[in-house]
């Protein structure tokens, strides 16, 4: 069978058939595949499984892209490693080379991967867990060196939403004993959190308060310009502390073992977000250092953290969502959700400082969902996938971050140092299977 010049996309030197994955090639043209290497054997089941998941009823336009997601995926699972007791999957053959494990990246994986493969997403987070250190500690990007080692820094954390896959993994496939280890693991980091990232303000901060570390995962982000004098309320990892009290309160609840001390710091933490973060005037969170200083106030997605976790205020959250997430002069762009608003003259086409990141799209259709508002959602989350299918059309694969106005990909910045624009083949931050899951939770229909 002969193939047109015209029906290929170009990536860098690799060639793929134009919005068809290698999958889709292979009948075609007879087995041979024409995208990247095929999956491992410990990926082959996932790959399988999530193919089978693309090919639920949603829109025909995303299958495509979700069908070389199922690639990726089976191309990124790894026999065990040092103390990995489970084979273990990477963040994406595109980012370093492949085999760098865990930070948020993994928790989107898993949210990914669990409805397909329950087993698999359970072992990423059994792994995940085996690497807490006794004073709670989890590490954040995990590496390997030549001999198989792990490697990581061991006082550089990252933001804990590995509790909202767990609870996923728990949903998928109930399992008390599963539910038992999250909770220790959970009570031990809350530990870590108030032992090394409380402010004196009773809020919690991440280090790039005080120093260039990133252990937001928000590198060179806008927030960080202008640093307080010293650690300090941010605005999302007070809402993520918030997140581990409400989901301590719950575990040890259902397991049985109900711990008032949960019950009691999670309204206390509320209160401290929805006066000490919140601004009225421009109905929107912010770190303590600028919510109350108009001067220092800029419109970061960080923002929408107390909405996600359920930590606002009903009217606090119907605000966030219609006057900033909905807005097409903030955050409801081309391809939402802008992680700068476009309206805010620190709006930049770089990483952190303006591009989209469809995870992060993701969290902001949950906390929509949370309070009622599967239209919100449905708009996000169809937007978002409309926009990255139509940009793997274009360029065949999947990007680290999107351009938030449509534009051409290789205009995009990353870092001011080293790689210069986004990582392509890039899981970590994709979950499109999660995304449309989400999608038709929220009342999407298929066509």
């Amino acid at each position: 069978m002969s193939i047109p010049s015209s029906a290929y996309t170009y990536c860098g030197r690799r060639r793929f058939l134009r919005g068809i994955t290698s999958i889709a090639a292979a009948q075609l043209i007879g087995g041979r595949y024409l995208t990247t290497k095929a999956a491992t054997p410990e990926g082959t089941p996932l790959r399988d499984a999530l193919a089978r998941e693309a090919a639920l009823p949603g829109n025909p336009a995303w299958k495509p892209m979700l069908l070389y997601l199922a690639e990726l995926h089976g191309q990124s699972v790894h026999p065990p490693l040092d103390y990995f007791r489970f084979p273990f999957e990477d963040i994406g053959p595109g980012y370093q080379g492949g085999k760098i494990f865990g930070h948020f990246d993994l928790t989107h994986q898993r949210l990914d991967t669990v409805r397909a493969l329950p087993e698999h997403a359970r072992n990423q987070l059994r792994n995940e867990l085996a690497g807490q250190q006794p004073d709670g500690f989890i590490p954040g990007v995990i590496s390997f060196d030549k001999a198989g080692k792990a490697t990581w820094k061991p006082d550089k954390g990252f933001p804990p939403l590995w509790v909202v896959s767990a609870e996923a993994c728990v949903q998928a496939s109930p399992d008390k004993t599963l539910l038992a280890e999250c909770y220790e693991a959970l009570r031990k980091q809350i530990g870590w959190f108030e032992a090394k990232r409380m402010a004196s303000d009773g809020g919690f901060y991440y280090l790039d308060v005080i120093q260039k570390t990133w252990e937001s995962g928000m590198d060179e982000g806008i927030r960080c310009d202008e640093r307080p004098p010293g650690p300090a309320a941010s605005v999302d990892a007070t809402a993520h502390v918030y997140m581990l009290y409400d989901h301590a309160a719950r575990w040890s609840g259902a397991l049985g073992k109900p711990d008032p001390a949960w019950t009691d710091k999670a309204p206390k933490l509320q209160k401290l977000i929805t006066t000490l973060l919140w601004d009225d005037q421009t109905g929107f969170f912010y770190d303590s250092w600028s919510a109350h200083h108009p001067e220092l106030r800029h419109l970061a997605f960080e923002g929408m953290w107390p909405m996600v976790v359920g930590a606002a205020t009903p009217a606090q959250a119907k605000r966030v969502i219609d006057e900033h997430l909905l807005n097409s002069k903030e955050f409801f762009t081309a391809h939402p959700i802008a992680t700068v608003a476009r309206s805010d003259s620190k709006y930049e086409r770089r990483m952190w400082r303006g591009p989209a990141w469809n995870c992060m799209t993701y969290w902001a259709a949950r906390g929509c969902l949370r309070y009622g508002r599967a239209d919100a959602a449905r708009a996000l989350l169809e937007k978002a996938l409309d926009a990255t299918a139509a940009e793997f059309d274009r360029s065949g694969t999947v990007w680290e971050f999107y351009d938030a106005d449509g534009g051409e990909q290789k205009t995009l910045a990353r870092k001011a140092k080293g790689r210069k624009i986004p990582c392509v083949d890039y899981l970590g931050h994709n979950p499109l299977f999660a995304m449309v899951d989400l999608w038709r939770q929220s009342g999407g229909v298929a066509r």
